[in-house]
C-alpha cells in the first residue's frame, strides 16, 4: 500500500530530524511511501494545503478528538484498509493550531496519539514510528514485542 505523509513543515529539532530519517527509511522497507511538506500563513490555510496535498487519498489526520489504536490495532486497521482496495492512504499532521472544523469534517478518520499534546516534532516521529511498528507486526517481524 502506499502511505502518504503530508505534514506542516518538517521538524526542527536535531533529534526529531534523527527520528523522522530513521524511522521513514525504515517504513520504506514495508510501503511504498511519499512525504509532503506544506506550509501556510493561517491555520486554514495549512489545512488546505493537507487536502490539497492528500488529493483523493483518503485523509487520516492526527487530532486529538480521534480514535486512539494500539500498535496491534493500528495494524489491523492498515491492513483491513489495504485488503479493502485502499490503494493509497494520506496522514496528515498539522500546524500547531491544529487543523480546522472542515477539514476534519472530510477527512477519513481521525487517529489521536494519546491524551497528551505533543510538540509538532515529536508528533512525527510518533506517526512514523507507530506506522513502522504496524508494518513489522502485520508482516510478523519481531521489532514489536507486545
Amino acid at each position: 500500500m502506499r502511505l502518504h505523509l503530508i505534514t506542516v513543515g518538517e521538524p526542527k529539532l536535531a533529534y526529531a530530524r534523527a527520528g523522522w530519517e530513521e524511522y521513514v527509511t525504515r517504513l520504506r522497507r514495508y510501503h511504498k511511501l511519499q512525504v509532503s511538506r506544506v506550509s501556510g500563513k493561517t491555520q486554514a490555510a495549512e489545512s488546505e494545503a493537507i487536502r490539497k496535498a492528500a488529493g483523493k487519498a483518503p485523509l487520516i489526520l492526527l487530532d486529538p478528538r480521534g480514535q486512539q489504536f494500539t500498535s496491534e490495532a493500528l495494524s489491523a486497521y492498515l491492513d483491513t484498509r489495504a485488503l479493502g482496495g485502499t490503494g493509497e492512504l494520506a496522514f496528515g499532521v498539522g500546524g500547531p493550531d491544529g487543523h480546522t472544523d472542515g477539514l476534519r469534517a472530510g477527512a477519513s478518520a481521525l487517529w489521536s496519539l494519546g491524551s497528551l499534546t505533543l510538540p509538532h516534532d515529536l508528533a512525527m516521529v510518533v506517526l512514523a514510528e507507530a506506522l513502522y511498528r504496524a508494518a513489522t507486526i502485520s508482516a510478523g517481524e519481531p521489532y514489536h514485542r507486545g
